[in-house]
């Protein structure tokens, strides 16, 4: 459980520290080829980077999420045992309607 926090904190972290450096470096020209272009390029550049650059850890966090294995995962038995409960008692309710509005027809 505390690797899936880790990732996930990772990743939030990414997405909001990467749009903002591409953002800011541009603003700042401390990438190479900004100090040419006009601020409606400049901004225009920038926020696609931006928007590219979220995509992108996205992306690599499904990516991490698909090749998790699956077998380390198991359901809390408390929590099988009421479902399995409330299903049960749910279909029991669904009958016992049913039959009930066909005496009444």
């Amino acid at each position: 459980m505390t690797g899936v926090i880790k990732k996930f904190f990772i990743v939030s972290m990414l997405i909001w520290i990467a749009p903002i450096a591409i953002l800011f470096g541009f603003n700042q020209h401390w990438l190479a080829g900004s100090t040419h272009m006009s601020p409606y390029s400049l901004t225009l550049v920038s926020g696609l980077l931006a928007v590219v650059s979220v995509n992108i850890v996205i992306a690599f966090y499904i990516y991490m999420a698909i090749k998790e294995p699956s077998d380390k995962h198991e359901p809390d038995p408390s929590f099988l045992a009421n479902a399995k409960a409330t299903v049960s008692r749910s279909t029991v309710d669904t009958d016992i309607s049913s039959q009930s509005s066909k005496k009444q027809e």
